[in-house]
């Protein structure tokens, strides 16, 4: 898989994740303590997501970096 599919398949896995949790992005953005809007680019693939941001993701959904990343089709987090 090349960098570009890994990036539309994260992009999706996140918002899919929050929709699936009935979280607006605004709350999402809020646990992650950013602006809405940098939340939305993250979402729409125009920004990078760091690594902490990803690994706090992770965490609020219960689920692996790995899998948020498009790297595992595996949801169950890591124990």
């Amino acid at each position: 898989m090349d960098i570009l599919e890994l990036v539309m398949k994260m992009k999706i896995r996140i918002r899919d994740m929050r929709e699936d949790h009935d979280m607006t992005q605004k709350q999402v953005a809020e646990f992650l303590l950013c602006d809405q809007s940098l939340y939305s680019k993250y979402e729409r693939g125009e920004r990078e997501i760091p690594l902490n941001m990803m690994v706090k993701l992770a965490q609020l959904y219960h689920t692996s970096v790995d899998y948020l990343a498009g790297l595992t089709d595996d949801s169950r987090p890591y124990r």
